[in-house]
């Protein structure tokens, strides 16, 4: 039987805002910031899981707030309860996979959420999670034939579609042409 202390320990790993190699809203530089930087995270979240897949029981996704001297941004963490990495090993492996994060946003077959171009306002080409996500699932579906075009895209998609079931559901009910 588990103790309250024991309950109440668990790791926070912070992954960061974005994939390590992308760029990303700035706190104090980018305009529409807190926006653009919740939607890299929400984003982010849903790359995790497309990659390595939901968490599982005794792990979870979760925005961390972070207070600076210019303001306030927000980083995607990992929690981790301590008790549930000495019950079940699939809480300390994925732990330890998730634990660097990515590199890049194409890794998880998603594109950019906001394009930071030189002198130039961010762009956001979808604006809601929903959206992206369903950019995902319709970037790494099989084909008419069942066969996914690379083989990664059929983990990708296979996770995305168990950590976002409605936009799974709305994406197999549109047409393959788009």
């Amino acid at each position: 039987m588990l103790t309250e202390l024991e309950k109440a320990m668990s790791d926070i790993i912070d992954l960061g805002g974005a994939p390590a190699n992308e760029d990303c809203a700035q706190l104090g530089h980018t305009s529409d910031f807190e926006r653009l930087n919740r939607l890299e995270v929400a984003t982010y979240r849903a790359a995790i899981i497309a990659r390595f897949g939901p968490p599982p029981d005794g792990c979870a996704l979760l925005t961390l707030t972070n207070r600076h001297d210019f303001g306030v941004y927000y980083t995607l963490g990992l929690k981790v309860d301590a008790s549930a990495t000495r019950r079940d090993s699939t809480v300390a492996t994925y732990a330890e996979t998730v634990e660097n994060g990515l590199g890049s946003w194409i890794e998880a077959g998603f594109a950019a959420p906001v394009c930071y171009e030189d002198g130039e306002a961010p762009k956001v080409e979808r604006s809601s999670i929903d959206d992206i996500v369903m950019g995902a699932l319709l970037a790494t579906r099989p084909g008419p034939d069942g066969h996914f075009p690379v083989a990664d895209f059929a983990i990708l998609h296979r996770n995305l579609a168990a950590g976002y079931p409605r936009s799974a559901e709305a994406a197999q009910r549109l047409p393959e042409e788009i």
